[in-house]
């Protein structure tokens, strides 16, 4: 599994303080793209999904962590990485939102069983309407777990497209839905 970020507390890609996660390799490079660094997979990142869980529960024993977001890159295209991760994950917290450039009918359903929240579709950046969650128009927001059916009408009706700015080692990472003209 290639994992390039692990960034907590992300407050603008879910509701609440969510562990965001990052992964490399991506097929789709959509133009105006936000991370075209995670295009390509890069041996530096390259982990395991037990690995990233150890890390992430080292959060939680200091942090309330109230979900998950994975992006990227594209997460599917690491799918059966992706499984183990997630079926890890859900002893930590079952919000899980995925963003992904495929759609939903091309999903393994068995992925979809263990996520909360897809966003699917490619980036489009002419239909970029700084829409919440959603990167452009195009992009569906789809609610699988029914049960927290509530919680996520709620954020969408009340909260509004923000941007979060982390330092890291690296430099600054900007974290959020941008403009088309970020």
């Amino acid at each position: 599994m290639y994992v390039a970020r692990i960034l907590y507390p992300v407050e603008v890609l879910g509701p609440g303080k969510r562990v965001g996660i990052w992964v490399c390799g991506c097929p789709h490079k959509c133009k105006g793209c936000s991370n075209p660094e995670l295009w390509e997979f890069q041996k530096r990142y390259e982990t395991t999904p037990e690995t990233v869980f150890e890390l992430i529960k080292k959060i939680s024993h200091k942090h309330h962590i109230d979900g998950f977001t994975i992006t990227g890159g594209e997460p599917l295209y690491q799918a059966d990485q992706l499984q183990k991760l997630l079926s890890l994950l859900i002893k930590i917290s079952d919000d899980i939102i995925v963003y992904t450039g495929y759609t939903i009918s091309e999903v393994n359903p068995f992925l979809l069983n263990n996520i909360s929240v897809l966003i699917d579709g490619k980036y489009i950046e002419n239909l970029n309407d700084n829409s919440l969650l959603r990167g452009s128009s195009n992009q569906k927001i789809y609610l699988l777990d029914k049960t927290k059916s509530k919680k996520y009408k709620e954020y969408l009706k009340t909260e509004t497209n923000k941007i979060q700015n982390f330092f890291t080692a690296d430099g600054v990472v900007s974290v959020g839905i941008h403009r088309p003209d970020f």
